[in-house]
């Protein structure tokens, strides 16, 4: 895919980048595998807001992705690839030999017609899965379950991928984009491939109505608000806060470690490298 830029006819098309979706699908998607999906705007099941700035956008529907791939040993054809509104990478049609259908994650290099499988010992190919340990080291994977039979958790937007850095003992060593190192039970299954639409990183909105479009409300800054509703607000004129930045509740919002899953800690070998600013 391609980057589209538009003849600068208004100063919203002037800065507007967007993804190409030509070859994609152009009709509606496979009836069977949608359900419709409700909006919380936000709001908790008391009628609070819990997650401030959403609200509004289109309407969609919610395609059903296969996350798990346990029809093993059944090939499946690639009928179409399409764009999904509900994630950045794209995801394909597939039709097994037995008339089953389901909408798996697209990876890179995977055309129309293609044939992928699920199961153990299979071809190092794009779009097939088996466990980590019928994986090479050094292969570029994605939709990595955590548990073994949990579905894909690791690597599911697009143009990301993870990689095999080796195995010890009964489990497998995952390295992650942020340089992350991982155990990982060898009996989790992954995908062979990298998603498709790296460009995602690339677009840009051009305008306030496109971030509505996509359920995304306005947001006021903290130093324009008043003290009462933001650590931020008040003073005489202008200010620049008079603090490091925080959250409205007062948390650091810089850089502050927020994660709290002792539990999980012995499998991480290698901490996720830290952002430069």
């Amino acid at each position: 895919m391609t980057l589209k830029n538009f003849k600068p006819y208004t100063k919203s098309t002037r800065g507007t980048v967007l993804v190409s979706k030509d070859g994609l699908w152009k009709g509606k998607p496979f009836k069977s595998l949608t359900v419709k999906k409700s909006k919380s705007h936000g709001r908790n099941n008391y009628g609070r807001i819990t997650s401030r700035h959403i609200g509004g956008g289109h309407k969609q529907m919610y395609r059903v992705i296969d996350f798990f791939r346990k029809k093993d040993d059944v090939p499946g054809t690639v009928k179409r690839i399409e764009y999904d509104p509900n994630r950045t990478c794209y995801i394909m049609l597939v039709e097994y030999q037995d008339g089953h259908n389901s909408y798996i994650l697209a990876p890179q290099n995977v055309k129309v017609g293609d044939i992928i499988i699920s199961g153990t010992k299979k071809e190092i190919k794009a779009g097939n899965s088996m466990p980590l340990s019928d994986i090479p080291v050094g292969t570029e994977i994605h939709n990595v379950e955590i548990n073994p039979g949990g579905g894909g958790k690791i690597a599911r937007s697009a143009g990301t991928s993870v990689q095999i850095s080796g195995s010890d003992g009964n489990y497998s060593l995952i390295k992650m984009v942020s340089g992350e190192v991982r155990r990982i039970d060898s009996r989790s299954k992954a995908t062979i491939g990298i998603l498709t639409n790296p460009d995602q990183k690339n677009i840009k909105i051009g305008k306030a109505g496109r971030n509505r479009w996509l359920g995304k409300r306005p947001q006021s800054r903290g130093v324009v608000m008043n003290p009462v509703d933001h650590p931020h607000g008040g003073g005489e004129g202008k200010t620049a806060g008079g603090r490091h930045p925080v959250s409205p509740w007062g948390q650091s919002a810089k850089g502050l470690k927020t994660r709290n899953n002792k539990r999980t800690n012995k499998f991480i070998l290698t901490p996720r490298k830290r952002k430069r600013k």
